[in-house]
C-alpha cells in the first residue's frame, strides 16, 4: 500500500473444510478513509470470470455427459459448422490450443451489436493451426461461454447463478452492472476517461460492457467469502451431482497439464502457478483488476487474495512480486 500497488486488499487462505486464515488491509478507495476493506468487499474479478462461471458451467456440462471435450465443436453446435472453429474442440479452448485471434476490440470488429459480436467470434477464420501453440486469448472464453449457453438454453449469468452459485451459497456473487444498493461495497477500478472517475460496480472490461455485462471473459462480481465457498468445493465436493453441477471428476481432469511439451504449461484454463513445477500441484488463475486464486490438492489448500490495484496503474509487476511471496507464504 505504501508503494501504490494497490489501495488495499482481501485476503484467506484454508483448507477442505474451512478458512484458516484471512484479513484485510487498506482502502477501497484511497480518497475515502471510510471505505477500508472488508471481507464483504465485493470486487470486480475480471478474468476469475472464466474459472467461477465458464469453467464451472463447462464442467457441470462435462458430468453430466453434455459435453465431449474431444469432438470437433461443429459435430454438436450447428453455429459453427462450416467454419474455422467447427474443428476445434472445447479441450482446444481450455487449453489456448485452438489457434484463434488473440485479444481484440471486439467492437472495432464487428460492431456494438451482441449478436452480430458473437456471430463474428464465432465466424472468425483462426490465427494459427489448431495445436500447434499455447496463446492465451478471451476469445477462448467467450466461445466457452457461448457453447454453455447453446447446451444449456440459458444465459450464461442464469446458468452460473443456478447451477454453480446458489448452491454454493455464494450469495454475493452477480454478474454487473451492480444494483444501487451494493455499490456502497465495491472497490473501484480504473479511472474511466469518458466520466474522469473510477468505474465502480461497472465491468472494467470493455469486451464485457460491449456485451452488456455478462459474458464468458469478464463481468463478474464476488467477495473473499464467497470464493472461499467455491475453494473449499474445489477441494472436498458435494458427493454426487447435485447440488453443484460439477466435482471431484471434473476438478481432477481440470488440474493436470494437458499441453504436453508446448509452454507455457496449460491444465483446464487454471495453470500452474508462477516459480512452481507441476509436479508441485499448485494450481493459480489471475484476474487483471488485480485478483488471484490458488489451489493445490496435494496440500489440501487453497488461497484467495483480492486487491483493485488497477486503480493506480496496468503495470503487472509489482503486483507479480506480491502473488509470488503470497503463494510462497501458502504452499510448503
Amino acid at each position: 500500500m505504501r508503494e501504490r500497488v494497490f489501495p488495499g486488499a482481501v485476503w484467506a487462505i484454508g483448507d477442505a473444510t474451512s478458512t484458516l486464515l484471512s484479513g484485510t488491509c487498506g482502502l477501497a478507495d484511497p480518497t475515502d478513509p471510510a471505505s477500508a476493506m472488508r471481507p464483504d468487499t465485493l470486487f470486480d474479478v475480471a478474468s476469475l470470470t472464466k474459472i467461477l462461471a465458464v469453467w464451472a458451467c463447462i464442467g457441470s456440462l462435462w458430468e453430466a455427459g453434455a459435453l465431449p471435450l474431444d469432438d470437433p465443436l461443429a459435430t454438436f453446435w450447428p453455429k459453427v459448422a462450416g467454419h474455422p472453429l467447427g474443428q476445434v474442440t472445447a479441450r482446444h479452448l481450455l487449453t489456448h490450443t485452438a489457434g484463434m485471434p488473440l485479444r481484440a476490440n471486439l467492437k472495432h470488429l464487428y460492431g456494438t451489436d451482441p449478436q452480430a459480436v458473437r456471430d463474428g467470434v464465432l465466424h472468425e477464420e483462426l490465427h494459427r493451426p489448431i495445436g500447434e501453440a499455447v496463446d492465451y486469448t478471451d476469445r477462448a472464453a467467450l466461445v466457452l461461454g457461448y457453447l454453455a449457453e447453446y447446451l444449456s438454453g440459458r444465459p450464461l449469468d442464469r446458468l452460473a447463478r443456478h447451477r454453480i452459485w446458489q448452491p454454493l451459497g455464494m450469495a454475493g456473487t452477480c454478474f454487473g452492472p451492480l444494483a444501487c444498493e451494493l455499490i456502497g461495497r465495491c472497490a473501484p477500478t480504473e479511472l474511466d476517461p469518458d466520466t474522469g472517475v473510477h468505474l465502480k460496480g461497472v465491468v472494467h472490461d470493455f469486451s464485457a460492457r460491449l456485451l452488456n455485462g455478462v459474458c464468458g471473459i469478464a463481468g463478474v462480481f464476488s467477495t473473499a467469502d464467497d470464493l472461499a465457498l467455491f475453494q473449499r468445493h474445489l477441494l472436498a465436493p458435494t458427493p454426487g451431482s447435485d447440488p453443484v453441477g460439477f466435482g471431484a471428476a471434473w476438478v481432477a481432469e481440470s488440474l493436470q497439464i494437458h499441453t504436453g511439451d508446448l509452454a507455457p504449461a496449460r491444465g483446464l484454463f487454471w495453470y500452474p502457478a508462477s516459480g512452481t513445477a507441476p509436479e508441485a500441484d499448485i494450481y493459480v488463475h489471475y484476474g487483471f483488476t488485480g485478483t488471484g486464486m490458488w489451489i493445490s490438492r496435494k496440500q489440501n489448500r487453497w488461497a484467495v487474495l483480492l486487491t483493485n490495484k488497477l486503480y493506480y496503474s496496468r503495470d503487472r509487476k509489482p503486483l507479480s512480486r506480491i502473488r509470488r511471496a503470497f503463494c510462497a507464504l501458502t504452499f510448503d
